[in-house]
């Protein structure tokens, strides 16, 4: 696995590539990678980073996995790539900006448009094995992400982190929430949409609302 992030977080993520457990995730994802197939491809890992720089960021959503399934994931979280069939979170989140927002479906899945407006599109676990769903877990990722999210939080101040699901809500207890937002929801999967979690949210809105009175350009969602 190559380094390949941005130059804009390497100097803050320094200290995270130089220790042991990040060393020994290194070896895992190669080893993976060379005997299994596994998603993003590899230079795609970083790609969240690649599209939004530390001094850019506004926003971070935060995801689980990325997609296990082929052709899909392509760095981002909730994202997918172009001429590929939007799953099922990807549906709701469109679903719920077409009705807080009146933004018409989107026929492209590829969110790096959103990511390149200054939103950390971040996966808590960065890779995962073909058509196995959590394979690459509990391997390195987790602290490592971890330990993003708590230097955006001490770093920087009024970012907006929209948090949704018990997962990504677990992961904002890293967040100070005196010196930044956090909208909280369920999560956009089917289970919990249809349960009524995830539908009228607001969080567009509400995350634009936010920028606009911190005097930062809105979101183009």
């Amino acid at each position: 696995m190559q380094l390949n992030i941005a130059e804009s977080w390497k100097h803050i993520l320094q200290s995270e590539f130089e220790k042991d457990y990040f060393l020994n995730l290194t070896e895992f994802v190669k080893e993976e990678y060379q005997n299994n197939t596994c998603y993003p491809v590899t230079e795609n890992i970083f790609s969240a980073f690649d599209f939004c720089g530390f001094n850019d960021l506004k926003v971070v959503i935060i995801g689980q996995d990325p997609y296990h399934g082929e052709g899909q994931a392509n760095g981002l979280c909730f994202s997918v790539q172009d001429e590929v069939k939007h799953p099922p979170s990807l549906v709701n989140i469109f679903k719920e900006l077409e009705t807080d927002l009146n933004i018409p479906y989107s026929v492209s899945g590829d969110l790096s448009r959103w990511a390149k407006q200054g939103i950390l599109l971040l996966n808590a676990t960065l890779t995962v094995r073909a058509h196995e769903a959590g394979s690459h877990q509990k391997k390195g990722w987790e602290q490592f992400t971890d330990a993003i999210i708590s230097k955006i939080s001490s770093e920087k101040k009024d970012v907006v982190f929209l948090l949704w699901g018990g997962y990504a809500k677990k992961k904002g207890a890293k967040i100070d929430k005196k010196n930044h937002h956090v909208l909280e929801s369920g999560h956009p999967s089917p289970l919990s949409a249809n349960r009524g979690y995830w539908f009228g949210n607001k969080h567009f809105s509400k995350t634009n609302n936010i920028l606009k009175e911190k005097g930062l350009s809105l979101i183009h969602w």
